[in-house]
């Protein structure tokens, strides 16, 4: 039986900034409610937390974790947002830390402060196990229009405008589902722990527009309606999720330099939804919304404990990679543009590669075009999903995408693209690459792997070692990310290199078989 206990915030006093001798140098190279209370309100209020921390005799104290940093020594092929990332920091911070105000100059040698790793730990309490939080085998018996259409709150008439069109929130919930791979009944949950769109029929006006949130984005992004605000949540699950699991994040931080380290005990699941609260919130509302009473408490009163009954473990230990092919002809000489970067979004395990087809634009017509070159099936196997720009590759042929291998293709134009439910084998053709689907600037074909919905990395080099996955391997090339260097990376084959480099105009990214 898991137990729980109330989380005191445990903190120490800020003094000057203590500089270490140690230079890092790292190269470019590859008691609440009881857990079954129903009663209580669903959001415990600031001053129920208060109550709280008074009945016990602990002191409350305030954390400052910037008490302490270490240096590091900038390295070819390094950004601030790449170093901040690997030190689990914000950009701000080592903006601040090193008096920069301007991100964009950066010299190879240059000596910066970064925060040390902070000694408090975040709560031991576990939210959600990790199959609730990928939409995985798991996932798949859960009927959102139902849930939906038996709710008494907002979310029953909400809509909302995708690409031109006219949504229900029904279609919205699935549409982000499926594209980051998240349960939807998380993604639901937080829906309601933050703005009660399940439970209440006219929630405040900010929180109709942006129900997570509450607010503009402060980044300027435009992220107003259900979609946007789903898809951001989404996003930053899978940035905690898999930056813990597979990229090594042992830190979250807060916008007042509040620095935690992740209680040892978690699981991916929990520490996505830590690092997800963590954004835009003060400390103690995060601490409500990660203990007992909070986003846990929420997600069992409309679906259950989700630790009861059996926990599927998404990837098993010595999970091996089907044979795959290059996914183009033989013969013809396409263009390695991407190195390893988000599945879907910007932090969903850096899963995908890019392919450019050979240049068969029409003389003076711009970067996005449709290709008259064909993106081939790199296993046998059946088309589960087609649409929107997307084809998923189902590898073990049950036509369900949460379960086993799949190859997901996005920027396939819909013209000639193949239809949902269609079997396929090796060498047949998918679709035309195009710019459809998703975010891009110039015609490219992007590739991600996943396994029981969960996405598979590029290359596991700072991996947990409990987590160790199969390389990704094509044709007999197998690729490899840099660390913390978004889209960069390279593909060997027998000593043969290939590097990811955009463009047609250097031979380092042409490849053929």
């Amino acid at each position: 039986m898991r137990r729980y206990a109330i989380y005191i915030i445990m903190m120490m006093l800020g003094g000057c900034v203590k500089i270490q001798s140690q230079v890092v140098v790292i190269t470019a190279t590859p008691t609440f409610q009881s857990e079954h209370s129903q009663e209580a309100s669903l959001i415990p209020t600031v001053d129920q937390f208060s109550e709280a921390i008074s009945a016990t005799s602990t002191p409350v104290v305030v954390v400052d974790n910037l008490t302490g940093s270490t240096t590091y020594v900038v390295q070819p092929g390094d950004t601030l947002t790449g170093i901040a990332s690997q030190h689990d920091t914000r950009l701000e911070t080592l903006l601040t830390l090193n008096n920069i105000t301007d991100p964009n100059l950066l010299s190879v040698g240059q000596v910066l402060l970064v925060p040390s790793e902070p000694n408090t730990e975040t709560p031991s309490h576990e939210i959600v196990p990790d199959a609730r939080l990928v939409r995985g085998p798991d996932s798949q018996s859960f009927d959102i229009t139902s849930f939906i259409n038996n709710q008494q709150g907002y979310i029953r008439l909400a809509t909302d405008t995708i690409d031109d069109k006219l949504v229900n929130s029904v279609d919205v919930i699935k549409r982000v589902s499926m594209e980051f791979s998240v349960d939807p009944r998380l993604l639901l949950s937080i829906l309601e722990y933050r703005s009660k769109w399940l439970t209440e029929s006219n929630p405040e006006n900010n929180f109709k527009k942006f129900p997570i949130q509450g607010t503009a984005s402060p980044d300027g992004i435009d992220r107003s309606g259900l979609y946007k605000q789903l898809a951001w949540t989404a996003n930053q699950l899978n940035a905690g999720y898999y930056g813990w699991k597979y990229k090594d994040a042992k830190t979250i931080e807060f916008e007042d330099g509040t620095r935690l380290r992740f209680a040892n005990n978690l699981n991916a699941g929990t520490v996505g939804v830590q690092y997800f609260f963590s954004l835009q919130s003060t400390y103690p509302s995060w601490l409500l919304a990660v203990g007992i009473d909070g986003l846990y408490k929420t997600y069992a009163s409309f679906f259950g404990d989700p630790f009861l009954g059996p926990v599927d473990i998404l990837v098993p230990t010595g999970l091996e990679q089907p044979i795959l092919a290059l996914p183009f002809p033989a013969g013809q000489m396409w263009f390695f543009t991407g190195g390893s970067h988000g599945g879907w979004g910007s932090d969903s395990a850096w899963a995908a590669i890019d392919f450019a087809p050979p240049d068969d634009r029409p003389e003076n017509s711009a970067a996005c075009y449709v290709s008259e070159f064909w993106a081939t099936a790199v296993a046998p196997g059946v088309i589960t999903r087609s649409a929107d720009g997307v084809v998923v590759l189902d590898l073990d042929g049950d036509g369900d995408e949460t379960t086993g291998w799949t190859i997901l293709y996005l920027h396939m134009a819909s013209a000639g693209r193949v239809a949902s439910g269609v079997s396929v084998n090796r060498g047949d053709q998918i679709g035309h690459p195009s710019c459809e689907g998703g975010f891009s600037n110039g015609t490219h074909m992007h590739m991600a792997r996943r396994y029981n919905g969960e996405w598979i990395p590029v290359n596991c080099d700072i991996c947990k070692e409990t987590y160790s996955t199969p390389p990704f391997v094509m044709s007999n090339w197998t690729f490899f990310g840099l660390t913390n260097q978004e889209y960069q990376g390279y593909m060997l084959n027998n000593g043969d290199r290939r590097e990811a480099e955009q463009g047609r105009l250097t031979p380092i990214n042409r490849i053929s078989w």
